[in-house]
């Protein structure tokens, strides 16, 4: 590939997808800094398809993608990346306000209805009362996901060049020249889908950053032998304090739902977001903790509204952003990629996502 048409900077979810479907009818090369393409928020996500999760501004992405991951061409798999998990908001009495307004938010948008959270798990402690089932959500198979994209992405002729690192760009002959770790390439576009890097990928290429901030979430896997069944939802705490769900008999993963600033980095947990998290855990069921079994970080990305952000940046013409999509990427990747390539050629949306309107993405908005 001596000049490709597109160069995308980043090879999680977000680049691998878009990449996916872009590579259909252009040249397109992917430059991944690790070793390995997933390495940071991809590789680490406690991931679910959850129409809720996200708030408004997300929840068409991941409606429009739920098909598409639990039915998907056959040439993209063989087999769903779902498997049913529903998830069980939960609440106590002075939570009733916010209770209300997830139940408000998402009518006639999301099948929600309102249980007694102690039917649907033992063990709960009763100051628990009130409680939102979402019956529709499910685990994604994370890894099967992003290997699907990256197989797709190499079968359409798309590269990837992996431990290769974007270190400067410089606009010129109507596309950028980009020096890399492994030296210089001339393209006509660069996708600049760098995760918790994309502001500091922005500044290389001389681009305005628009304020994408990585926030730490850290997860824990717990052993806790009495845990009544594997099948339970997903337990998640209606003001966003904690969430947690099986893991396979006797074993939770749970987090404390923390966002805590932090420069692009190998994220790693800290020993007070993990006490906080086991705290919070125990305040909620009686199942007793018998060990810590695993402890891990990873960098969730946010624009300053917290909406993801596809498409040309205002001001540099050729630049364009698909960035800032929080810890709800994977789950929306199937629709953010169609919307992503459609935006970025100019062309009409196609069937699976012709109902979203992409202007809430746009990177205009922080102009």
């Amino acid at each position: 590939m001596t000049r490709p048409d597109i160069v995308i900077v980043g090879g999680g979810i977000a680049g691998a997808s878009l990449g996916a479907v872009l590579a259909e009818q252009a040249s397109v090369l992917m430059l991944e800094m690790e070793a390995n393409a997933g390495y940071h928020a991809t590789g680490r996500a406690v991931s679910f398809w959850e129409e809720t999760y996200g708030g408004l501004a997300v929840q068409p992405l991941t409606t429009a993608s739920g098909p598409m991951l639990s039915s998907p061409d056959p040439e993209f798999s063989r087999s769903s990346f779902l498997s049913p998990r529903r998830t069980l908001h939960i609440g106590r009495p002075d939570d009733a306000a916010a209770r209300d307004r997830l139940l408000e938010e998402f009518d006639g948008k999301v099948a929600l209805h309102g249980v007694d959270p102690a039917m649907l798990v033992p063990g709960l402690r009763p100051e628990w009362t009130l409680g939102v089932l979402e019956p529709g959500v499910c685990d994604i198979d994370v890894a099967a996901l992003h290997q699907a994209w990256l197989r797709r992405f190499r079968r359409l002729g798309g590269q990837v060049r992996l431990a290769t690192a974007l270190r400067g760009a410089e606009a010129r002959d109507g596309g950028w020249r980009i020096e890399t770790d492994g030296g210089v390439i001339d393209c006509g576009l660069i996708v600049n889908a760098a995760g918790a890097w994309a502001d500091d990928v922005a500044v290389a290429c001389g681009v305005e950053p628009i304020g994408i901030a990585p926030l730490r979430r850290t997860v824990v896997q717990l052993r806790v032998p009495t845990m009544p069944s594997a099948d339970l939802p997903l337990i998640m705490d209606i003001c966003s304090q904690f969430y947690f769900k099986p893991e396979g008999e006797g074993r939770v993963w749970l987090t404390p739902h923390d966002e805590e600033p932090s420069l692009p980095c190998d994220a790693a947990p800290e020993e007070l977001a993990v006490a906080e998290a086991i705290t919070r855990f125990e305040a909620v069921v009686d199942w007793p903790v018998a060990a810590v079994e695993r402890k891990w970080a990873g960098l969730r990305s946010f624009s300053r509204d917290r909406a993801p952000v596809y498409g040309f940046d205002s001001a540099t013409r050729g630049f364009f952003w698909f960035a800032g999509q929080g810890g709800f990427g994977i789950q929306t990747s199937p629709a953010a990629a169609l919307l992503g390539a459609a935006i970025l050629k100019g062309e009409a949306l196609p069937p699976a996502v012709a109902k979203i309107d992409p202007t809430p993405y746009s990177p205009a908005r922080f102009s």
